[in-house]
């Protein structure tokens, strides 16, 4: 592991303060844990935006998942 500084916020220092004694863990674990959350909320964005473009790009076509449509199931039937 590699020891960093960072420059915050009071209000945000004590918000973490308080919020890493009430979960019993440390100012490092819990920065860990929202920074890997941060960067996985990240990723998914990107991938969202990536397939956002990629079906503005090529359209789903008229009928093009239609042989699947015998196969759903919703739970009410």
């Amino acid at each position: 592991m590699r020891t960093i500084q960072m420059t915050l916020d009071e209000d945000l220092v004590k918000a973490v303060d308080r919020v890493s004694k009430q979960l019993c863990t440390t100012w490092s674990a819990f920065t860990r844990k929202a920074l890997r959350e941060a960067l996985a909320r990240y990723h998914a964005e990107q991938l969202e935006q990536k397939h956002r473009k990629g079906y503005e790009r090529q359209p789903v076509s008229e009928g093009e998942f239609s042989v699947w449509e015998s196969e759903q199931a919703w739970g009410d039937e």
